[in-house]
């Protein structure tokens, strides 16, 4: 059996739930990035660049076979870093498109923003970016961060919310990308939001091998994974909730250059937009981190079996 055969068996089979959200999400209301236009080209080529861990390179190479199935020229630019990375590439020109999460990036550009809900973020978001950048219509696929531990710290800490943390301050050890460090959605946020300190921050990656190899090992307590992670059900470990809302809605949106925002690319995005559900999204990272595909095979197999490419 070949590979698309598997692939499209399994896609067939993956739904979700309705999202509050609209198909399509809310448009960017800022200037020169509405609805209907922001004046840019992409004749000349779209450049995608993506961040450092699995499901940011599989959404970058979605976003490649939805462009080039409408004839856009794509070069894809995977695991290039953090946002601190990515952010500046996009508005200097070295890319001019990345796929990105509501909530984190809100954060990213401005700490103080209050908006937790899809819609009024998408417009914190139009507000608060830089010139020459807008996000289009966010997506139904959702993947937020989780706090996560293994189900016998959970019994031996009495922990089931983020506010339990609290009980073991300067005690658990939390692992977890460096940038975690610094932000809100991370030590800052737990600190400030639920007055968690811990023993330690240990540096490791970004929902990779390294963070649940430490979970798994009893290196660290506490591991900063992504909810569409199939290891967090794999390994029974558990999702901390967070009853005062630390961590925001995260549809994945696409954030674009208005040099590159013309209506090919935003038609082309949107129509993944509202066919790739979180089910997907999950599996497609499953079929990259356990069944080791390549991030582009699986994508360009997801674009051909959903009509996407020809």
């Amino acid at each position: 059996m070949n590979r698309r055969t598997v692939l499209g068996g399994l896609f067939a089979v993956a739904t979700v739930p309705a999202l509050s959200a609209c198909a399509g999400g809310v448009t960017s209301l800022k200037a020169g990035g509405s609805g209907a236009g922001g004046g840019g080209s992409s004749k000349g080529g779209v450049t995608i660049g993506t961040a450092n861990f699995t499901e940011n390179q599989v959404l970058g190479y979605l976003y490649a076979a939805a462009l080039q199935g409408a004839g856009v020229k794509v070069t894809v630019r995977p695991n290039l870093g953090t946002r601190e990375i990515v952010i500046p590439a996009l508005e200097g020109g070295d890319i001019d498109l990345l796929p990105e999460y509501q909530g984190a990036l809100l954060n990213y550009l401005d700490p103080k923003a209050t908006a937790t809900e899809s819609g009024a973020m998408q417009n914190a978001l139009a507000q608060a970016l830089p010139s020459g950048l807008q996000v289009l219509p966010y997506g139904m696929a959702e993947d937020s961060d989780a706090f996560v531990v293994t189900r016998e710290s959970a019994k031996k800490y009495g922990l089931a919310s983020l506010a339990d943390l609290r009980k073991q301050n300067g005690r658990l050890v939390i692992g977890a990308a460096p940038e975690v460090k610094k932000r809100q959605v991370g030590a800052v946020g737990l600190k400030a939001v639920y007055g968690v300190t811990f023993k330690e921050f240990k540096s490791l990656d970004s929902d990779g091998p390294l963070v649940k190899g430490a979970l798994k090992k009893g290196d660290v307590d506490v591991a900063n994974l992504f909810t569409t992670d199939t290891d967090i059900q794999a390994n029974d470990w558990v999702v901390l909730s967070d009853p005062e809302h630390l961590i925001p809605s995260q549809h994945i949106v696409p954030l674009v250059a208005d040099r590159k925002a013309d209506d090919t690319v935003r038609r082309a995005l949107a129509q993944l937009g509202n066919l790739l559900t979180t089910a997907q999204l999950t599996e497609l990272n499953r079929l990259v981190d356990k069944d080791k595909k390549d991030p582009e095979d699986v994508a360009n197999a997801y674009a051909k079996q959903h009509g996407l490419v020809k």
